[in-house]
């Protein structure tokens, strides 16, 4: 192996709309931990609402951070008693928290909920840099060195989606509705049509996104800014309903019109990140419709049937990741990430 550099290129976010591409020290392999060179990272839209100065700011996060919670690459050093079968050179991935491992979640097996929480790029440096660093708490994935990067870089958003779609229990008889087919509702549109429901129909603004998601599967596609979905909806299911409702836009309107649209004793997931808390009819939820409410947070238990799917073809990727840029390109990429109107996923290759 090439002797390790000492510094590498890293994006550090100081603050709200304050980040800077520096040279860091290069992280090293203590007791248990893996060190990458990263491949490739990707920004999330939780990324973008924290650059914009959402919510995660309140107490969330430990600047200055690297930021990027999506992210592979391969191995460059290992230090004594890592766990799992790996080795220097294997494509990998870690799972976007680090759990602790004591806590009452941890030992229950709901280590998603880890009571000290420590997330990639929010409590702990990212993968928008040219290496990181796997603590030995992590779950690491291997990764098929087939598996393009264009469908690498997604198994942490689709392993989130795939999360959601569970928690919704759809079955063959349900008509569902997917708000939002940026990449997470994307991921998790493939990941419903293996659930095989009687009909999906997917929502967004913008029209790029709806022609992506009739490709992967989207029986209807409608854009709420040219047609009144909750009455389209109600049409399509004879004034019923829709059984299932997935708000993965993080817009209060798509919640709004989620539970207008929504039968009686439906099912509601609630996936989307919000910049703002959101106001909504309770009465709806509780006396009215009695629904089924679900959030949904990260990945747990996902990542190997995601990296399964991915690489057999059952879960598509293609068209996803539409824009790659390199760490000095930064503002660009979040521009366009936040901006541009055919961007779904953006990338950085470090």
């Amino acid at each position: 192996m090439a002797e390790m550099k000492n510094t590498m290129k890293a994006l550090i976010a100081y603050a709200a709309g304050d980040y800077r591409v520096e040279q860091i020290p290069m992280p090293k392999a203590n007791e248990g931990e893996i060190v990458i060179k990263v491949e490739a990272a990707g920004i999330c839209a939780g990324d973008v609402k924290t650059f914009q100065g959402g919510g995660m700011w309140n107490g969330w996060v430990k600047a200055p951070i690297v930021p990027g919670h999506e992210f592979f690459g391969t191995i460059v050093e290992m230090g004594p008693g890592v766990k799992g079968d790996f080795k220097i050179g294997d494509r990998v991935t870690s799972e976007q928290i680090v759990p602790c491992w004591e806590c009452k979640n941890c030992m229950s097996g709901k280590y998603w909920q880890c009571s000290r929480h420590d997330i990639y790029g929010y409590r702990l440096n990212g993968g928008m840099s040219e290496y990181m660093k796997f603590p030995k708490e992590s779950l690491t994935h291997k990764i098929p060195k087939e598996l393009p990067l264009e469908s690498a870089v997604l198994i942490e958003p689709f392993s989130c989606s795939k999360h959601a779609v569970d928690n919704a229990n759809i079955g063959n008889e349900d008509i569902v509705v997917l708000s939002g087919a940026g990449a997470l509702g994307l991921g998790m549109l493939g990941v419903i049509k293996l659930r095989n429901p009687k009909q999906v129909i997917v929502l967004d603004m913008k029209e790029y996104r709806l022609d992506l998601a009739k490709g992967f599967g989207a029986d209807v596609v409608l854009n709420p800014a040219k047609v009144d979905v909750v009455a389209k909806v109600m049409e399509l299911t004879d004034g019923v309903g829709c059984d299932v409702y997935i708000e993965a836009t993080g817009y209060p309107a798509s919640v709004i019109q989620g539970l207008a649209m929504i039968k009686k004793l439906g099912t509601f997931v609630e996936f989307g990140v919000f910049k703002e808390p959101v106001l909504v009819d309770w009465s709806i939820i509780g006396d009215f419709k009695e629904l089924k409410i679900f959030g949904s947070h990260l990945g747990p238990y996902c990542y190997e049937p995601v990296i399964e799917w991915m690489g057999n073809g059952k879960l598509p990727t293609k068209g996803v990741v539409t824009h790659k840029f390199s760490l000095d390109d930064w503002k660009q990429a979040y521009e366009t990430a936040m901006k541009t109107d055919e961007a779904i996923k953006v990338v950085f290759i470090p």
